[in-house]
């Protein structure tokens, strides 16, 4: 975890078995009335969130945010599209970055950094269904190599 990163309140792993994250940004969440209280609750889910950008803006859409418990009347919209806080560099580069066919934008994790709320976006370009094969087979060979290791200095 880079130098920097809060309290981690939720991760989307999916997007990592989905897309190859060629590079990261740390932004802002626009949030109303009682979205923080359910955030610091770590009643978040980000495993259907995607970002996009519209009129220089960036928006993150189906990041679901649960009511908060005690919020009464003063709860919100648990999907509603939330806006990003970025510089505007980072956004022209963003822009440029999803012209190209193939990639996107996804959120990775949302953390708490001195009391405020973050997303972490990847950059990300789409995998083929053989490129998450061999990430799994992969994945499954270094487990078996760990595991007679292991095996190996206790016996």
């Amino acid at each position: 975890m880079p130098k920097g990163h809060g309290k981690v309140i939720a991760q989307n792993k999916k997007a990592f078995h989905d897309y190859f994250i060629e590079d990261t940004y740390d932004a802002g969440i626009v949030l109303q009335g009682t979205e923080i209280k359910s955030i610091r609750a770590g009643k978040v889910n980000l495993k259907d969130a995607y970002a996009r950008i519209q009129n220089g803006e960036i928006w993150v859409f189906g990041m679901h945010i649960s009511p908060y418990e005690q919020g009464n009347r003063y709860n919100h919209d648990p999907l509603r599209t939330r806006k990003l806080l970025l510089h505007r560099r980072e956004i022209e580069k963003l822009i440029g970055y999803t012209k190209e066919t193939g990639n996107t934008i996804v959120p990775l994790k949302l953390y708490l950094q001195n009391g405020f709320a973050k997303i972490q976006l990847g950059l990300a370009k789409g995998k083929k269904n053989y490129d998450k094969r061999e990430d799994l087979k992969k994945k499954e060979a270094k487990r078996e190599i760990e595991r007679a290791f292991r095996d190996r200095q206790k016996g």
